[in-house]
């Protein structure tokens, strides 16, 4: 799955949408039901003042005493007790706008939080193609700006469009009791003035799919400025790095102003078009003053309603313009829960057996690429005990075929059998916990040196870890750091020579104690000193293991049992140390004289 290639296309399947989402509501569904009918008498209370006007203008100003069911309030009261009435409903008002405001707040994290934590606990089950595919910030994009954007705004964006609806619909109701005939006008003109709002929805969809894409590049610059700052600093590449981001970032203007451009006449129109409706509503309004139809007062009420009923008119175009960009962003968060993983298990899985006999590759042919192939047609067969080391041409697929046996891939045809028996018919947790990795270069996690080296076995005992650590010569790294074990590292181990992160990487190994045990060039990006005390501990983890063994030292590959020459995705050769150099024109002997025969002479 190609995050950059996103359709988004369910964004206008709005009751879908809802009803996916609706699992992520229900939990906190009390204190949202809650917070919406909060909104409800914020929205009411707008209609207040508009609505107080009629009768301070008409009683106050006009100098007359109000009757109200046959009792006389004076107008000199009402000049004293409207002001603070007004302001007694704006204090309430004010509460009210916290508690929603708080309410909204607590749902939307509440309902963002479990939505990213769903999307995450499937993304760490993703196979390695979709990684391979993608890049980090693209998918630091995906999984949190998205479920950010799509759960949290709903719930807002939901409670202002009560807000507004409640406002408009309190705001129309003093309008129509202060003339029912320019209500009629009012509203029709702001219903034309909102329609615009409809027409933009492609355009939304396509300007938040492009930005999505582009923010996810911005993003991957700056990670990889980050992780790749000695190169950066190396080559001079500061003003390489500059350029990339400023052109991405100048791609997001662009994208965002074309959105504007096709947007930004709505807000001046709705504003003409409600200025038709006032202009029309003066001029009825005076004459239905001087006809006697309408009070002073009515008129200030029914005027000063109409302007405050454009606010809530034009929150709810905005609001409806987000509400969709919230789906569109939805949509996406909903791809990503829809994809299945390549790589799964089966409806039913075998126990994995204890390794008895050998781990059998039979006509495996593998590609990345359709049409583009890795591995072909490979026959191996590698022995209980047994260490066979892989080496040929670079790119020829030889980590390709020991990244097979755990599965972050799985072959396009033939199989690959753990006693006889298809791997794929186990269960993938099961079957990577029969095989611990050694890589070239091994990703340490932020935390102590311990926390690192018990990842390879959660519930190892105080004696386990010892033997592990002496077992990869780590003991003398441990002494001289001043919180020994506990050491905090940096992100990535980086605050360890290479030669140390390595021996943290196979005490993690050596802990796990399994029965197959892959070294994918461990020892090819170190000095020859920190190489010697790394092989030292690579060989206490490969006693009476199964071994694969990708390597460039000669060391390594003489004291395998079996070598296996793989040159563009075929197994050309295979056979002992002694028995390949024995061939002649073989391509072992000539990869040994061009590349280990001066190494054999100095040692």
């Amino acid at each position: 799955m190609k995050l950059k290639d996103t359709q988004a296309l369910t964004s206008f399947k709005y009751g879908w949408l809802l009803k996916r989402i609706f699992p992520y509501i229900k939990p906190v569904l009390g204190r949202v039901i809650l917070g919406f009918i909060v909104a409800i008498p914020v929205g009411l209370l707008d209609g207040v003042v508009s609505f107080a006007l009629k009768p301070y203008m008409d009683y106050v100003v006009g100098q007359q005493n109000l009757i109200i069911f046959g009792i006389e309030i004076p107008y000199s009261i009402l000049a004293i007790g409207m002001p603070f009435a007004i302001i007694g409903f704006a204090a309430f008002q004010g509460v009210l706008r916290y508690l929603n405001s708080y309410l909204t707040d607590w749902t939307s994290l509440k309902i963002t939080n479990a939505v990213k934590i769903d999307l995450f606990s499937r993304l760490i089950y993703m196979d390695t193609s979709f990684f391979d595919e993608n890049s980090s910030g693209l998918i630091i994009n995906r999984y949190l700006t998205d479920p950010d954007f799509a759960s949290k705004g709903i719930v807002e964006q939901i409670k202002t469009l009560i807000i507004s609806i409640f406002g408009a619909a309190s705001l129309i109701a003093v309008m129509l009791y202060s003339s029912w005939k320019l209500a009629v006008v009012g509203v029709l003109v702001l219903t034309v003035a909102f329609l615009p709002v409809f027409l933009i929805r492609k355009k939304i969809k396509s300007v938040s799919n492009k930005n999505t894409v582009i923010t996810g590049d911005i993003t991957t610059t700056i990670n990889e400025t980050y992780s790749g700052n000695k190169v950066v600093t190396s080559y001079n590449l500061q003003e390489r790095q500059r350029k990339n981001f400023i052109a991405d970032i100048n791609k997001s203007f662009n994208v965002s102003i074309s959105l504007t451009k096709r947007v930004g006449w709505m807000s001046p129109l709705m504003y003409l078009i409600a200025s038709f409706g006032i202009a029309f509503v003066l001029f009825y309004g005076t004459k239905l003053i001087y006809s006697g139809q309408m009070t002073a007062g009515s008129f200030a009420s029914f005027v000063t309603s109409l302007l405050l009923l454009y606010k809530p008119v034009k929150t709810l175009g905005n609001t409806m313009t987000t509400i969709q960009t919230i789906f569109v962003a939805m949509g996406r968060v909903f791809e990503l829960f829809d994809y299945k993983p390549l790589i799964t298990n089966k409806e039913y899985t075998i126990k994995i057996p204890a390794l008895s006999n050998n781990i059998s590759f039979e006509n495996v042919y593998f590609e990345y690429a359709e049409n583009h192939p890795v591995l072909t047609n490979i026959n191996l067969t590698v022995n209980k005990g047994e260490t066979i080391a892989i080496v040929g041409n670079s790119g020829g697929g030889k980590s390709t075929l020991v990244n097979l046996l755990p599965r972050f891939y799985d072959v396009k045809s033939g199989a690959i059998k753990f006693d006889g028996i298809d791997i794929r018919d186990f269960n993938l947790a099961e079957l990577r916990d029969n095989i611990s990795f050694v890589f070239q270069d091994n990703f340490l996690f932020t935390g102590t040196i311990k926390e690192n080296i018990l990842l390879g076995k959660p519930n190892a005992t105080e004696e386990e870890l010892d033997v592990s650590i002496k077992a990869s010569h780590l003991i003398d790294v441990i002494t001289s750091l001043p919180d020994g074990l506990n050491t905090m590292l940096g992100e990535r181990g980086l605050t360890l020579s290479g030669g140390q992160r390595q021996r943290v990487a196979i005490a993690r190994a050596m802990i796990r104690n399994t029965p197959v045990v892959i070294l994918d060039e461990a020892t090819s990006a170190l000095d020859n000193e920190s190489e010697a005390v790394v092989q030292k501990a690579l060989d206490n983890l490969m006693k009476n293991k199964t071994v694969f063994v990708i390597a460039h030292r000669l060391s390594t590959i003489k004291n395998a049992d079996r070598i296996a020459v793989i040159n563009d995705g075929k197994l050309v050769e295979l056979g002992t140390h002694n028995e390949l150099l024995s061939i002649d024109n073989g391509q072992y002997k000539h990869l040994y004289e061009m590349q280990f025969k001066n190494e054999e002479a100095k040692i």
